[in-house]
């Protein structure tokens, strides 16, 4: 009885999850989800671990600021790739076949690999000349933890290009739930390392993203191999294919720049102000990321795929209608959470966080961070889905044009308000900064589409 009913349940789940191109995307926004919420279940009682342990001191600001230039590597440059790489790759697989699909992953891989480990060196090479201005309020012991730091998380740069590029090619098989629930083992890597090894204290987090990273990239080799495509690094020219990713490439890299030096401006300003002003920054985000990373990751993740198809296709109409279907799914969720985070956020602060060296004063100024960062989600999240039909599209030199208004914006908002409420200022700026950001992105593709259709 029991196998019956999993095997009706199983049934169901396909029926609901077939068929038309709405409920395919839906399916595996659902699948991504499901991984990506069990994934951040373990990331929050990390961050609750990280918060009895650090609280939001000086050890905990040298690691964020330590993290700055590799994120922002992994975003611009891994990121990009991974933009550029799976419409073209979803293209040749479905016109030429798989053997013309692997000759572009294999030098899709050689490329980035080669250009992702340049840029680790010269991240290392440099850095003694670039943190002191990213940390200008640092002291002296404060920037050398934060050099020791840089060191340690350096091969995550090239571990998650990897990582993002495997992910991708899984996803573009439409092989979802493992892609989504890898990611588990980097926030539970931490937790035992925080728990097991108490004289590493801060040491334990940059460990803990390295550890995680290669057992990620072990589990996803391995997945890839399963579907048939090498893992083998062969240069087979800058043949039409490679050359339409590079194309995409820059335009996307050029945008993730600019997208990226936001945030690190941001952690840059924040380093400026009182002395746990980037810990308070970025718990101030942590329960915001939660619906916003599970939503997007799970529904961007899904549209990628499927609106390649229909844009191979040239279903214009049908590009339409699935927009439209989903951020009008976007606003009526995302309204009434945002409402609910800004009443409740103190008190969801203070459940998170407030414990061992996390004090009721740490309470009351990150819910004042997270009230203003709720703002974003709506805005967030739909300029996401937006984003990622203009990708599909391959259209990208527009999303250039909007990260560069977006940085000029965000940093003469930051200022402004920063001068008016602190660090806080830096929270409703970037709200501001999305919400600008979607109105710019949306109304491009609704005049495009609407050319299109026609």
């Amino acid at each position: 009885m029991k196998v019956f009913s999993v095997q009706h349940l199983l049934k169901h789940w396909r029926n609901l999850s077939g068929g038309s191109t709405n409920r395919r995307i839906l399916g595996a926004a659902m699948t991504v989800g499901v991984g990506t919420a069990l994934i951040k279940i373990v990331a929050v009682f990390k961050e609750l671990v990280v918060a009895w342990k650090f609280g939001i001191g000086d050890t905990l600001d040298a690691f964020f600021i330590a993290m700055l230039v590799p994120d922002f590597i992994i975003i611009v440059i891994a990121g990009s790739f991974h933009a550029a790489l799976i419409p073209t790759y979803i293209q040749v697989r479905e016109q030429e076949g798989i053997n013309a699909a692997q000759k572009l992953f294999s030098g899709v891989m050689l490329w980035s690999l080669g250009l992702l480990s340049i840029t680790t060196v010269l991240m290392l090479a440099t850095a003694p000349l670039y943190l002191p201005q990213i940390a200008a309020g640092f002291s002296s012991e404060k920037l050398d933890l934060t050099f020791k730091l840089l060191w340690i998380i350096a091969p995550v740069v090239i571990l998650n290009g990897i990582l993002l590029i495997w992910g991708a090619v899984l996803n573009a098989g439409e092989r979802f739930a493992l892609a989504a629930i890898c990611p588990i083992m980097t926030p539970a890597i931490t937790i035992i390392f925080l728990l097991l090894n108490q004289s590493w204290g801060v040491f334990a987090l940059a460990a803990g993203l390295v550890s995680g990273a290669v057992l990620e990239m072990i589990i996803l080799g391995a997945a890839i191999h399963r579907q048939g495509v090498l893992l083998q690094l062969k240069w087979y020219g800058l043949n039409d294919h490679l050359h339409q990713v590079v194309n995409q490439f820059f335009p996307v890299m050029a945008g993730s720049f600019l997208i990226g030096s936001a945030a690190f401006v941001d952690q840059s300003m924040a380093a400026m102000l009182s002395p746990g002003s980037v810990a308070a920054l970025n718990y101030g985000q942590r329960a915001i990321a939660f619906p916003i990373s599970l939503v997007t990751t799970a529904l961007g993740t899904a549209v990628i795929p499927y609106s390649s198809k229909m844009i191979a296709c040239r279903d214009w109409k049908g590009v339409q209608h699935t927009l439209k279907h989903y951020l009008q799914l976007i606003f009526l969720a995302t309204i009434p959470l945002t409402g609910i985070l800004i009443v409740f956020s103190e008190l969801i602060v203070q459940i998170l966080f407030q414990r061992g060296s996390f004090t009721a004063y740490d309470t009351n100024l990150v819910a004042q961070i997270q009230s203003c960062f709720a703002l974003q989600i709506p805005f967030y999240i739909g300029n996401i889905l937006v984003v990622k039909f203009i990708t599909a599209m391959q259209m990208n030199h527009i999303l250039m044009w909007a990260a560069g208004f977006d940085l000029i914006i965000n940093i003469t908002l930051n200022y402004l308000f920063m001068q008016w409420i602190g660090i806080k200022g830096i929270a409703l700026s970037t709200s501001c900064v999305y919400l600008f950001t979607f109105l710019f992105v949306f109304l491009f593709i609704t005049k495009k589409l609407r050319e299109l259709s026609k």
